[in-house]
């Protein structure tokens, strides 16, 4: 009997070892080959599958080679930013695919199939964060199915036209902030040497640090500190993205990253219950920032619904207040600096804006409704989109076995669509696509490309399109006016041309330009 029990036990161990051996061979060796051959079949091309790391050691290489290198004076930025693909591409085709360790990944760029992805988001959805990206911010960027509808629905009023509206006031007044330091710069000699990276970075978190948490704005810019930081250390640690269980070890840079993660828990954690207890004692400021309306919204829609799950945890409510800064800050600054570089090379179209400015503004505070009027700013900042989109890369994985076009996608397989590369493709926006040229957007974005499709998408496409872009083009167009109406600029003999992907695309050494007094 002791035999046979001790004989069942052993079977029972040399089993499940069997069992976690084949899931181990699979997932790293034999799916991987099986995927392989299915895409190769559909006219794929790429490397072979490389065990663990797949090509990513490779990127990881290139991206280090093309920090060392600054670029010439020119637009045609898509080989520093993403190296990688843009070398897949060229060297395999449109129809490539790069390994993301042991995952395949389609490079698509048919504007009909991207259309088809970012409309389909329930087959095609984002690819889940490892541990060390959730503690920057997750938020509903990174929420799929029930999650996702939920947060967006709560979130929604918080971005409404009239909530915008109410906050430009807060808006100016960060710029006002901005021009006045400039101003004191270039008091004496009419003119100053000025590196614009870090004024425009302390603007857009200024911006989100008065919108987002008002009355708490002092510990909004705290939380703004410890996201920078955390940033970096983000940036440092996706170098080794590649080496299997990095993310886990307890190196330096690991625990600095938890750190920082529970400092802003606490310090967003404290301005919410702030937030709640005004809404119960019936104050009406409750409701005059971004994260007060998110907490009145939310309230409501638990008592509408009569239940808790119905509304958003205290956690979620923390990743979307994170979410505020990554998105509104990180981008909106990578937005504008490029913009700036651009009107510094193009002197004619920085006349072009400044004479709108002035025709519609003359010296009077802008105004919500007169900020639309501004056409010719509109289309600088579309081309500045186009060419230096502060997100550049969308990755999505196909959840389950899915017709794409001509294509079978099989199921686990992610696709990316390369922004950066579609923006500057020449079949969909012409010969002058690495021209810096505004005036393709008279007509609207619609018709900016030849092909009329979703060949233009830096805030995303579909339904999950970028709930925060109405807030992104508000502050960008008042920045944008008030930097025009106040001073002239030009690049610098020390500027460098160094685009850079970190979280979004910023310049690697800065901006530096020469400003003049008006």
């Amino acid at each position: 009997m002791e035999i046979t029990v001790a004989f069942v036990a052993f079977s029972m161990a040399f089993a499940t070892i069997l069992w976690c051996v084949w899931t181990v061979v699979n997932s790293i060796w034999l799916r991987p080959k099986k995927l392989e051959k299915l895409i190769r079949r559909q006219g794929f091309s790429g490397n072979s599958y490389k065990l663990f790391h797949g090509d990513m050691k490779e990127m990881s290489m290139m991206r280090v080679e093309a920090r060392a290198k600054p670029l010439k004076l020119s637009h045609d930025i898509s080989s520093r930013i993403l190296p990688y693909f843009h070398h897949a591409i060229n060297k395999y085709g449109k129809k490539s695919f790069i390994w993301m360790g042991p995952k395949p990944t389609l490079n698509i760029s048919d504007p009909k199939l991207i259309r088809e992805i970012l409309s389909k988001w329930e087959t095609f959805q984002k690819l889940k964060s490892n541990p060390l990206a959730r503690l920057v911010a997750t938020g509903m960027v990174a929420y799929e199915g029930e999650q996702w509808v939920k947060a967006r629905k709560i979130a929604t009023p918080a971005f409404h036209l009239d909530k915008l509206k109410d906050m430009l006031s807060k808006m100016h007044l960060s710029c006002s902030d901005m021009t006045k330091k400039w101003k004191a710069l270039v008091s004496e000699k009419d003119s100053c040497e000025l590196d614009v990276w870090p004024h425009i970075q302390t603007l857009t978190a200024d911006v989100i640090s008065r919108t987002a948490f008002g009355s708490s704005y002092e510990d909004g810019r705290k939380i703004f500190e410890l996201f920078g930081q955390q940033i970096k250390l983000f940036t440092q640690v996706m170098q080794f993205v590649y080496i299997p269980g990095w993310r886990f070890l307890p190196t330096t840079t690991n625990r600095k990253m938890k750190s920082n993660h529970n400092q802003i828990r606490a310090l967003i954690k404290g301005i919410i219950k702030k937030k709640e207890e005004a809404l119960k004692a019936g104050k009406a400021s409750v409701d005059d920032d971004l994260l007060g309306i998110l907490v009145a919204s939310n309230h409501r829609e638990m008592e509408e619904q009569g239940n808790q799950r119905s509304g958003m945890s205290i956690e979620e409510v923390i990743e979307e207040c994170k979410l505020f800064y990554l998105a509104g800050q990180e981008t909106t600054a990578s937005w504008l600096v490029w913009t700036i570089v651009l009107l510094c090379m193009h002197q004619d179209w920085q006349e072009r804006a400044r004479k709108e400015v002035f025709e519609v503004f003359g010296d009077k505070e802008p105004q919500f409704a007169e900020l639309n009027q501004l056409k010719e700013i509109s289309k600088i900042l579309y081309e500045a989109l186009r060419l230096y989109s502060p997100a550049s890369l969308l990755i999505r994985i196909c959840q389950k076995e899915t017709k794409l076009g001509e294509f079978t996608i099989p199921a686990g397989v992610l696709l990316s669509l390369p922004i950066i590369l579609i923006h500057h493709e020449e079949e969909y926006w012409g010969e002058d696509v690495k021209e810096f040229n505004p005036d393709r957007f008279s007509q609207g974005v619609s018709k900016a490309a030849k092909n009329g499709q979703v060949s233009f998408f830096p805030f995303g496409w579909g339904p999950r399109i970028c709930i925060g872009q109405n807030f992104a083009w508000l502050e960008a167009k008042l920045t944008l006016a008030m930097i025009l109406r106040n001073f002239s600029f030009h690049l610098s003999p020390t500027y460098v041309h160094a685009p850079n992907l970190g979280i979004t695309v910023q310049p690697q050494h800065g901006a530096h330009i020469i400003l003049h007094k008006i």
